[in-house]
């Protein structure tokens, strides 16, 4: 084994050649482990890796599933998605190779993580992260066997529970706050456009076009640390042109008017989303009404629009969704049911038949 002591450092290091997985010869080395054991372990782990092996710790082909998708997921997906597996699958997964974990240690794993009392909707977020892995090891690098498809997926992605306002139940939570101020603008935003927090956060005094009624979304924005990020937003879907009411043009336009030349390119809410999650909590304990979270308020748009009797296919332009199955799957079941009605017209046809015979 090509492992040396580094007598300088008191650590040890290795060197070795190797080939990736696409047949080209490389070369590595590494420094700075406490035992020539670890130094051993890295390089075999390593080799793995390169090419591919299946044999490899699922902690190891997690690195590699991050660094293939790094040119396809946005910086907050992959922090968000690491963030669960190293939660929720790497402890108790943490010694298992890729290709000796089984139906029955996923099923081990689920009754793991549901005494844990998560929400259905995260226990499938747990679960799709999982999946992902197997699933890139079987498509990319040949993994014979993936344990996750032959097991029930857990949770559901559709936990048909949405917590959401009615508009009087809106109006309420915002009394107290000044007409006109930068809450009570985002939030009327919020409410009667349907856009995402971080969609809003985003808008400047370029993505509205006061003529025609219309606010453009393009980008997305959220805080990591102490950095302000904006980004494209969630789907190549959720670039979209909302049209919005008179009242709310009328409001941005006189809240901006308001803010002495403000920069055409500047947020027109510069704050984060905690921020507002935290206003709209201090306005639910102040009004009494039900709490929700500033999520929920997108939510209780599309309660709005379906209890108006609005188009699904309208909902899903104005959402952003890419599919419409995604629009029926979250909020179909908030849809009056028709049964009653088709049965009714049945009978009306029924009836109408019958009458025609009679007089025949």
């Amino acid at each position: 084994m090509p492992v040396y002591r580094d007598d300088k450092r008191g650590t040890w290091y290795c060197v070795f050649p190797f080939t990736d997985w696409t047949g080209k010869r490389k070369k590595k080395c590494k420094r700075g482990f406490r035992t020539k054991k670890e130094a051993i372990r890295y390089e075999a782990e390593f080799r793995r890796s390169a090419t591919a092996d299946m044999d490899m710790l699922i902690s190891t082909f997690m690195e590699v599933y991050f660094k293939d998708k790094a040119g396809e997921l946005k910086d907050r997906t992959a922090k968000n998605k690491r963030y669960m597996l190293e939660a929720h699958v790497l402890p108790y997964f943490a010694d298992k190779k890729m290709n000796e974990i089984t139906p029955s240690d996923i099923i081990s794993w689920q009754n793991e993580i549901r005494s844990k009392d998560y929400s259905l909707a995260y226990l499938r977020m747990i679960q799709n992260q999982l999946t992902a892995l197997f699933t890139h090891a079987q498509r990319i690098y040949g993994l014979q066997d993936n344990p996750c498809r032959k097991v029930k997926k857990m949770g559901r992605s559709d936990a048909r529970k949405i917590d959401f306002w009615t508009e009087e139940e809106f109006l309420k939570a915002k009394e107290g706050i000044e007409e006109g101020s930068q809450y009570d603008v985002l939030l009327d935003v919020l409410f009667y456009t349907g856009c995402r927090i971080g969609e809003a956060l985003a808008l400047t005094p370029a993505d509205f076009d006061f003529r025609r009624k219309r606010m453009s979304i393009t980008k997305t924005f959220y805080r990591t640390g102490k950095q302000d990020v904006i980004t494209s937003p969630k789907t190549k879907g959720s670039v979209r042109v909302i049209e919005i009411p008179v009242f709310l043009s009328e409001k941005v336009s006189g809240y901006l008017e308001s803010k002495y030349e403000f920069p055409g390119g500047e947020r027109i809410f510069p704050i984060g989303q905690e921020a507002v999650q935290h206003k709209l909590k201090h306005q639910c304990e102040k009004t009494g009404v039900k709490k929700i979270r500033v999520h929920d308020l997108r939510h209780s748009h599309v309660a709005f629009l379906i209890n108006h009797g609005v188009d699904p296919m309208v909902i899903k332009e104005r959402l952003g969704h890419e599919d419409i199955r995604m629009t029926l799957n979250t909020y179909g079941h908030l849809y009056p049911s028709k049964q009653r009605e088709v049965a009714d017209l049945l009978d009306s046809r029924h009836e109408k038949k019958g009458s025609e015979t009679d007089e025949g």
